[in-house]
């Protein structure tokens, strides 16, 4: 079930599932999706953890609020979920813009955090020219208009022809973000310079990416692993920018293995 509370000066929906005195893990959500992205890791992570799932802001039913946003607000926003929940520490799954909150929160909390999962994300997301792009055709045409487009990025084409159901979720998903959350975000992601930062994160850290990524691709985290010193790094075959929907076992199976060693 579905809650809200205020944290970070905005009304924020969550869920918690699992265990209730069992360690805590924080799933954070890409542009254009919801918590609901994280519904194939569910069962998986809930048997032996406590989920804690949420909408970043703009996104799902979370607060939109007037943008442009910034990467240190969505951490912020993070942060202030789960010190407003009382919880002490968590395990940080973030996936694209999730994993961008996920890497600033190891710098700026890093005492909130047992470990990192980086799944398809990136310290810098260029070119500026793209996402200028993107956010014009939101303003003009609205978020209907780039979602075939994200599809295409999100899934591999044999993925297309057999994830049918799978595929017309996120549709759904991607459909009922708003044009407004989405640019804010846009603009966020289009100014996030994190990579200076790589250093300085000493949380024990996976980094994980689909190998057809083409969104967050392979060269980009590895420059997440070659830059997080003693960072774990895995590559989920026949997978694009959401492995965690579109090779769902193994990425379970990946990010467990890791969870149960920190």
């Amino acid at each position: 079930m579905t809650s809200t509370l205020e944290a970070n000066g905005i009304r924020i929906a969550y869920r918690l599932d699992g265990p209730e005195n069992a360690p805590v893990v924080l799933f954070s959500n890409s542009l254009m999706s919801n918590f609901s992205m994280w519904d194939p890791q569910l069962a998986a992570v809930s048997a032996k953890y406590r989920v804690l799932r949420y909408d970043q802001r703009g996104h799902g039913a979370t607060e939109t609020t007037p943008g442009p946003y910034t990467i240190e607000l969505l951490t912020e926003d993070a942060f202030a979920l789960i010190e407003a929940l009382e919880i002490e520490r968590v395990h940080f799954v973030g996936l694209s813009m999730g994993g961008f909150s996920g890497q600033m929160m190891a710098t700026r909390h890093p005492g909130k955090l047992h470990s990192l999962v980086l799944s398809d994300t990136a310290c810098v997301m260029p070119p500026e020219s793209l996402w200028n792009e993107r956010i014009q055709i939101a303003e003009t045409q609205g978020i209907a208009a780039l979602a075939q487009g994200t599809l295409e990025r999100w899934f591999t084409a044999p993925f297309h022809q057999t994830g049918k159901s799978e595929l017309e979720k996120v549709r759904a998903m991607v459909l009922g973000t708003k044009a407004e959350g989405y640019i804010a975000c846009a603009k966020a992601i289009r100014d996030m310079r994190l990579c200076d930062d790589l250093p300085k994160i000493k949380t024990p850290t996976l980094v994980l990416v689909g190998e057809s990524d083409p969104a967050c691709p392979v060269a980009a985290a590895q420059v997440l692993h070659k830059g997080i010193a003693g960072s774990e790094y895995v590559v989920l075959k026949s997978a694009a920018h959401l492995p965690n929907i579109e090779q769902s076992a193994a990425f379970n199976k990946a990010v467990l293995a890791f969870l149960d060693r920190h």
